[in-house]
């Protein structure tokens, strides 16, 4: 399938809210073929000097239109790709296109390993001492939180190209067990460093028989 690009050093999942600035005129244009024709694009993900994946995204609106035609909008994002093809410019238009090919999600989501996924999130939060809101089990899945876990963005281009649910939970656990371990370990760190700044009582050695 052939359809206009919008390369960024960003990764989106699907299924989130996408917020853009746009202010270069080929990018302009390309909201305005959206709006008029009802057509979806893609950002493709620059990352190492490569764009392989990326993730299809629909207009959903435009928040704000300034003097000179520079917009906010917002914008859905849907499902995953693979860039095939990339052209500079897309036919006669004035912004990028290519070829590209989507991938076909595997949805074979583990209970348990989701139950795992959200207990470990909620102590990695309660570590760092943030608030962990409630989450609806029934409409979650790995992509939900996927920016909120510390996820660099090597490790979110990464979790992008996996088509398999039970694949993505595991690695987002993986991920989460790590981290909670580093954040123990210095929170006992600190706690002893603490520690040492107090008044406290020793028992003398006795060295006495």
């Amino acid at each position: 399938m052939r359809i206009p690009l919008f390369p960024l050093q960003t990764v989106f999942f699907p299924g989130e809210t996408v917020p853009l600035h746009i202010f270069e005129a080929r990018y302009k244009a390309l909201i305005r073929d959206c709006m008029d024709e009802a057509i979806t694009f893609g950002i493709p993900v620059f990352i190492d000097n490569t764009m392989v994946y990326g993730t299809e995204v629909q207009l959903k609106e435009i928040v704000n239109t300034y003097e000179g035609g520079a917009m906010d909008i917002v914008c859905v994002a849907r499902q995953v790709f693979k860039v095939i093809t990339f052209d500079p410019q897309m036919d006669d238009k004035l912004y990028p296109g290519g070829v590209v090919t989507f991938l076909d999600p595997i949805q074979d989501s583990d209970p348990k390993l989701v139950e795992s996924v959200l207990n470990a999130c909620k102590e990695l939060y309660t570590l760092m001492e943030l608030p962990f809101g409630p989450i609806k089990r029934e409409v979650f899945n790995s992509f939900t939180l996927a920016h909120k876990m510390g996820l660099s963005f090597q490790q979110e281009y990464q979790l992008l190209q996996l088509t398999s649910e039970k694949v993505r939970l595991q690695f987002l656990l993986d991920h989460l067990e790590q981290t909670i371990k580093v954040l123990a370990q210095l929170k006992r760190t600190r706690d002893l460093i603490e520690l040492n700044g107090h008044f406290r009582n020793f028992d003398p050695l006795d060295f006495e028989d």
